[in-house]
């Protein structure tokens, strides 16, 4: 368990416990240190079997998303819950909202104690912050071996080129995206539909306040976090939302 989130300066999300959090480096983006980079991911081996499964679960906490993030505090239990059913579970939640800030906890076990993270959060009016979400997600995807990340926003006002190029990255690494998307907004969809592409996850809409649709989504990705695609096509025998996921993976 964790005492709170870390909070991120300048830009930058902090490592677990850190007492004096500084920016992170400015990432490189030449051909040779994405050639670097492949050349690193390829040469990686996967994670253990047997380890716990670890998910970053990201938010868009934007001023947009209130009423979603009221329904996200009721339904995260259900992640663990089916997760526990399959294995075991660390989910790391990350936020961002506000002015340039995006927020970090630590691992987290038990679903209580995100509960209780996640309801001393209040959405903010601010810009899409998701470059910073991939960012921090491929920095643990081999070192605390992520399975896969899921991110529930309505929008995407960045460099979608950008966007792309890391999940292109978390693709090479098995870390697929799990794009959860509130609304119909055209661009929004166009760039999360391409991300889930290029990650080998998934991208799928939900309505606005819809419960159900949301709780079977976060459901079925956590199925695949805890037990790897064989616990999803399990899951998608008897759920919709298992099916949607499993149904555009490669």
């Amino acid at each position: 368990m964790v005492d709170g989130p870390s909070k991120l300066r300048s830009g930058a999300i902090t490592d677990d416990g850190a007492r004096d959090p500084r920016p992170l480096a400015p990432e490189r983006s030449t051909a040779d240190a994405i050639a670097a980079f492949v050349a690193h991911a390829k040469a990686t081996a996967p994670a253990a079997q047997g380890t716990r499964g670890r998910l970053v679960f990201a938010l868009d906490a934007t001023l947009s998303r209130q009423p979603t993030w009221d329904m996200a505090c009721a339904l995260q239990a259900d992640m663990f819950r089916e997760a526990a059913a399959l294995g075991s579970l660390d989910i790391r939640l990350v936020y961002y909202r506000g002015f340039d800030e995006c927020r970090a906890t630590g691992w987290i076990s038990d679903s209580a104690e995100l509960a209780r993270l996640m309801g001393k959060i209040d959405c903010r009016g601010g810009k899409t912050q998701i470059s910073k979400v991939l960012a921090e997600a491929r920095r643990h995807a081999t070192s605390a071996h992520i399975r896969a990340v899921v991110f529930v926003g309505d929008a995407m006002e960045e460099n979608v080129d950008e966007l792309c190029a890391k999940a292109g990255e978390l693709g090479l690494l098995k870390v697929p995206l799990f794009l959860f998307q509130e609304g119909n907004e055209p661009g929004a969809e166009q760039a999360f539909r391409e991300m889930a592409r290029l990650s080998g996850g998934a991208w799928c809409r939900f309505d606005p306040g819809a419960a159900t649709q949301l709780r079977a989504l976060l459901r079925a990705a956590a199925a695949y976090a805890a037990g790897g695609r064989a616990a999803l096509l399990r899951l998608a025998g008897s759920e919709a939302g298992a099916a949607r996921l499993i149904g555009q993976m490669g």
